[in-house]
């Protein structure tokens, strides 16, 4: 089954300080998920509260997490859907969940789907290379 619409790697240093808070910063920012314009970080305070759940094999909605997280619902919508979009997050029945149960695998999950991205681009540059004679 595909989740991803979008998967963006940037190759930044991991952190030197073992640390959770800062791995799981890295984390994010490194799939693009947490940008210099989420100055409260929502966005990570959002994946944080889906990690914990995801340790009590729960779900949660997104009124749920707005009403945690003092945020605005549309606020936590709108994260939601780019951690969905990002393949890190699934909607089912009205509640949210990590797409897996570990980030490993959510890790492995995405490399499938980019594996299979990129064999894909590669038949359309082979199919383009010989329209152009190259």
């Amino acid at each position: 089954m595909r989740y991803s619409r979008k998967i963006t790697i940037i190759n930044i240093t991991p952190p030197k300080i073992e640390d959770v808070n800062h791995d799981l910063q890295y984390f994010g920012t490194s799939l693009g998920l947490f940008g210099l314009r989420d100055k409260d970080r929502s966005c990570y305070r959002v994946f944080v509260e889906l990690l914990k759940a995801a340790k009590m094999k729960a779900g949660l909605t997104s009124d749920e997490l707005a009403f945690c997280l003092d945020l605005s619902r549309g606020t936590v919508v709108h994260h939601l859907n780019k951690l969905m979009d990002a393949g890190i997050c699934i909607r089912s029945r009205g509640r949210y969940f990590l797409r897996e149960d570990n980030l490993q695998v959510v890790v492995e999950e995405l490399k499938k789907d980019l594996d299979e991205n990129m064999k894909n681009l590669m038949h359309v540059a082979k199919e383009i290379d010989q329209w152009m004679g190259i």
